[in-house]
């Protein structure tokens, strides 16, 4: 199971971190990303990253966000700076196997992920 935290309101400008751990029998995915979701739209990946330390951004988050692991406590997180109204989404952990012939861009764009957490709720306002 993966559990995220972290979420919350800030307003624009602000920064949120937040964080993916792996519980229970859930083994810790080599792969794993951030998608999230604004009413009305499309889930979005965000951001990835893969078990070689490769990682992959959405452009609309380049320069802004950044993805991370902590390998010893099993927890991915997503560190989101310069946070602005169109960031606010409900955001998703998601994680998986490595695949050699699909890197984290690639997954990012099809959402091919095994595990999915429940989602933390972003709000920035104005």
């Amino acid at each position: 199971q993966l559990l995220e935290s972290g979420g919350g309101s800030v307003q624009s400008g602000g920064s949120l971190r937040l964080s993916c751990a792996a519980s229970g029998d859930t083994h810790y995915p080599p792969c794993m990303a951030w998608f999230r979701q604004a009413p009305g739209k499309k889930r979005e990946g965000v951001a990835g990253i893969d078990s070689d330390g490769s990682t992959a951004y959405a452009d609309s988050v380049k320069g802004r966000f950044t993805i991370s692991r902590d390998s010893a406590t099993n927890t991915v997180y997503l560190q989101m700076n310069n946070l602005k109204p169109e960031d606010t989404a409900m955001y998703y952990c998601a994680g998986g196997m490595h695949f050699d012939e699909k890197d984290v861009g690639y997954r990012l764009e099809t959402a091919e992920f095994a595990f999915w957490g429940q989602g933390t709720q972003v709000i920035v306002s104005s």
